[in-house]
């Protein structure tokens, strides 16, 4: 039977969903798996949603993953990990920093933000994992290295050798802020 994982990483404009996959793409490569990546921009210039979807494995023939297929799902925001929830598969893994950032619609007063993100988020994945990924990225050095908290947290359901995430994150992220970048994620992976 031919090993696959399918990761959805989902977020709005600028919390960094594609360097992310691009960081878990190279990881992957490095175990040796053949990897395809896909992209979808909604309106992320304005703080739309952006998801990108990660597949690997020992083949894999598209980069699409249908609803019901994620095994993994990595939000950076918990407004969009509820959104994306129909496409984990039921044992399938959910890890989201717990902040929320609001669309235009709730800040206008359009609409009303959902009080109990969370509780939805756990009543359907009782193991879903939501913690402060934000107070860590900051306590790294920058707000912005929220994603690579996250991807720390993540490298925890893999069994490769760190250096496979560093080695990724070094060639992935300009050299000036490797340090910052290997610090979060040290800091996402050590996080309970």
């Amino acid at each position: 039977m031919s090993y696959s994982c399918n990761i959805i990483i989902t977020g709005v404009g600028g919390q960094g969903t594609v360097l992310s996959g691009r960081i878990i793409s190279l990881a992957a490569e490095a175990a040796g798996y053949d990897v395809k990546v896909s992209e979808v921009h909604g309106m992320s210039q304005r703080g739309g949603s952006v998801i990108t979807q990660v597949r690997f494995g020992d083949s894999v023939a598209a980069p699409i993953i249908a609803y019901g297929k994620a095994d993994i799902v990595l939000a950076f925001e918990k407004l969009e990990a509820l959104r994306i929830m129909p496409y984990l598969t039921p044992n399938g893994k959910i890890i989201v920093n717990n902040r929320a950032l609001l669309p235009m619609p709730v800040i206008t007063g359009v609409m009303k933000f959902p009080d109990d993100i969370e509780q939805q988020i756990l009543a359907v994945h009782k193991d879903a994992e939501i913690f402060d990924a934000l107070a860590l990225a900051e306590e790294a050095g920058n707000a912005k290295a929220l994603n690579i908290v996250l991807l720390g947290r993540l490298s925890k359901h893999f069994d490769w050798p760190l250096n496979y995430w560093t080695d990724a994150i070094t060639a992935a992220v300009k050299p000036k802020f490797i340090d910052l970048n290997i610090k979060a994620f040290a800091l996402g992976r050590e996080s309970k």
